[in-house]
């Protein structure tokens, strides 16, 4: 298993895959750090996900799954 050699914050992501950011971190919500998202803490102990490269490709099959069947979001939301 390779380390980790960098993280990108859901800006850069959602920028990279041309998705509104709101929506992906909802989307995100769903993965654990094992799955590579991670929350990255700034000053004053701000924090912001990140994603590993691993984290990137297991969001991006979240995203097809969500845009497959965008009800999910409503169930999983308690909509």
């Amino acid at each position: 298993m390779a380390a980790t050699s960098a993280v990108f914050t859901i800006a850069r992501v959602a920028a990279m895959l041309g998705e509104d950011e709101d929506w992906l971190s909802d989307v995100a919500l769903k993965m654990d750090p094992e799955a590579g998202r991670l929350t990255i803490y700034g000053l004053n102990d701000e924090g912001t996900t990140g994603f590993t490269s691993d984290g990137i490709e297991n969001l991006k099959e979240l995203i097809e799954i969500y845009k497959a069947d965008p009800d999910l979001m409503n169930r999983y939301r308690g909509a």
